[in-house]
C-alpha cells in the first residue's frame, strides 16, 4: 500500500469505518512511540442488556487470562514474546478469549510482571475490570458508533458524546489520528471507553549532537515543573475540576431541561478554563526551552507517569495528554523536538549521587533528601532534573537522529562526562544571564 493509499477496515459492510491515511498498526504493543504522539478521548458507551452481559463476560475472562498468564510466566520471563509463546496455547485452551485477545492478554501481563519485579516483587493480581483493544479487536465507525470483540460474536455500541461532540470529535473528525491501542473500563455499572489515537509527531528538523535538553515533569499539585526550576500550578485545575462534580452530582439526577442546561454551561466553563491555562503551562515550557538554549524538550511517558502517580485520576490522564499536545506543536513551530523517556526512578534517584532509593522522596512534604549524600530539594524539580538526564544517558535516539549531551538546570548544565558546570564558566552563557 503506497504513501498515500487509504485503508478500508474488513467491517465495511457494517457501514464506514473511520478511513486511515495508513494502515493501522497491526500490533499496538510493540509500535515504537518516538515517532507518534497519542491521546486518548474518554467517553461512555451505549450498550443494550445484553451487549453488557456480553462484555461483562469478557472482562471477566480477560482478568483470567492475564492471571493466568503471570501465573505461569512469572518465575520463567517476563517479555511479551516470551510470554505470548509460553502462555498464549493455555490462554486459548482455558479461556474464552479470541485469538487476538489472547495475545493481548499475553502481553499485559508481560507488562505487569516486568513493572512487579521493578517496584515491589510480588506477583500482580488483576482485579480491575478493564480489557485492552487494539485495531484487530475493533473498529471505529464515522457514525461515532465502535464495534468491539467479545467472548461471542461482536457488538457494535454508540459513543455518548456531548451534543456538539466534545473534544472526543477532535480525534474522530481528523483522518490525520488514527485509532490505536484503547481500553474499555466498567465502573459502577456502567462501561467507558477510553478511545485510543495517534498521529506522527510534528516534522522538526532535530539536532544530530550537542544537544541541550529541558526536562519536564507531569504532578497533580504541580501540573509541570522543569528541570530549570519553573513550576507551573495544577491546583485550580483541580479546584475548577471539584466544583464541577459537585454541580453535576447535584444536577444529574433531575434530569430537567434547565438541569442539562446548566450543567453543559458548567462544563464548557471548565473546558475553556482548562484550555487556557494549558496554553499558558505550554507556552511557559516552549519559552523556558528558549531561555535556555534548549534544542530539546523531555517528559516522561505519559502512561507510565500517569500509573506512577498517586492520586492522579482519569481527568490528569487527559489534561497530561492535551498538555504535552500543546507544547508539541508550540515547540515544534520553533525546530525543538518534544520526546518521551522512561520516568520510572527519576523521583527517586539522587541528582547529585545518583543513589536511588523509594525512601529518598517524602511524597506528602514534596521533599526529596538523598540518603546517602544528604542532597536535597523539592521532589518534582528533582524528577525534572532526572528526566533531562535520562534524555541525555540513553543517547541518540536511532529512529530520530536526536542527540542531547546535557541537561538545562537553572544555575548550569549537567553532562555525563564532566559533571555539573555553572553558567558563569561557559563561554556561551544561556539568554535568561
Amino acid at each position: 500500500m503506497g504513501r498515500g493509499a487509504r485503508f478500508v477496515h474488513p467491517e465495511a459492510q457494517l457501514g464506514e469505518p473511520k478511513v486511515f491515511k495508513r494502515p493501522p498498526e497491526t500490533d499496538t504493543y510493540n509500535v515504537a512511540d518516538t515517532d507518534y504522539s497519542r491521546r486518548t478521548a474518554v467517553t461512555g458507551l451505549s450498550v443494550s442488556p445484553t451487549d453488557a452481559e456480553r462484555l461483562r463476560e469478557l472482562v471477566a475472562e480477560w482478568k483470567r487470562g492475564c492471571q493466568l498468564a503471570v501465573n505461569e510466566a512469572w518465575d520463567v520471563c517476563h517479555t511479551r514474546s516470551e510470554v505470548q509463546q509460553l502462555t498464549y496455547d493455555r490462554l486459548r485452551e482455558e479461556t474464552d478469549l479470541g485469538s487476538q485477545h489472547a495475545v493481548l492478554a499475553t502481553h499485559r501481563a508481560a507488562e505487569a510482571i516486568k513493572r512487579a519485579r521493578d517496584r515491589s516483587g510480588t506477583r500482580p493480581e488483576f482485579t480491575s475490570p478493564t480489557v485492552a483493544f487494539d485495531t484487530r479487536t475493533m473498529t471505529v465507525f464515522d457514525d461515532r458508533t465502535v464495534s468491539l470483540t467479545t467472548t461471542d460474536e461482536r457488538i457494535r455500541c454508540d459513543l455518548k458524546l456531548a451534543a456538539d461532540g466534545g473534544y472526543q470529535s477532535r480525534y474522530l473528525d481528523d483522518e490525520d489520528w488514527e485509532p490505536a491501542k484503547s481500553g474499555l473500563h466498567y465502573r459502577d455499572g456502567e462501561f467507558v471507553f477510553h478511545l485510543g489515537f495517534r498521529t506522527p509527531r510534528p516534522a522538526v528538523d532535530p539536532p544530530t549532537e550537542g544537544a541541550t535538553v529541558l526536562g519536564v515533569d507531569l504532578g497533580v499539585e504541580n501540573l509541570a515543573v522543569t528541570s530549570t526550576a519553573r513550576f507551573f500550578s495544577g491546583g485550580e485545575l483541580g479546584h475548577r475540576r471539584e466544583e464541577f462534580e459537585r454541580v453535576r452530582s447535584s444536577l444529574g439526577a433531575t434530569g430537567t431541561r434547565s438541569a442539562d442546561r446548566t450543567l453543559r454551561q458548567a462544563g464548557d466553563r471548565l473546558d475553556r478554563f482548562v484550555r487556557q491555562r494549558l496554553h499558558e503551562v505550554a507556552n511557559g515550557i516552549v519559552a523556558e526551552a528558549e531561555e535556555y538554549d534548549c534544542e530539546l524538550i523531555a517528559f516522561g511517558e505519559l502512561e507510565e507517569a500517569h500509573d506512577l502517580l498517586p492520586g492522579a485520576g482519569a481527568f490528569h490522564e487527559w489534561l497530561f495528554e492535551r498538555l504535552l499536545s500543546f507544547v508539541e506543536y508550540r515547540a515544534a513551530e520553533r525546530d525543538i523536538p518534544v520526546v518521551e523517556v522512561n520516568p520510572e526512578y527519576t523521583s527517586q534517584r539522587c541528582m547529585e549521587c545518583g543513589f536511588t532509593h523509594p525512601q529518598n522522596r517524602d511524597v506528602e512534604a514534596h521533599q526529596f533528601e538523598c540518603l546517602k549524600c544528604d542532597a536535597s530539594a523539592h521532589d518534582d524539580y528533582n524528577a525534572a532534573k532526572n528526566i533531562a538526564f535520562r534524555c541525555v544517558r540513553r543517547g541518540p535516539l536511532s529512529s530520530r537522529g536526536l542527540g542531547a549531551s546535557a541537561c538545562a538546570l537553572q544555575s548550569g548544565l549537567v553532562t555525563p562526562d564532566d559533571g555539573f558546570t555553572p553558567y558563569a564558566e561557559l563561554s556561551e552563557p544561556p539568554k535568561s544571564d
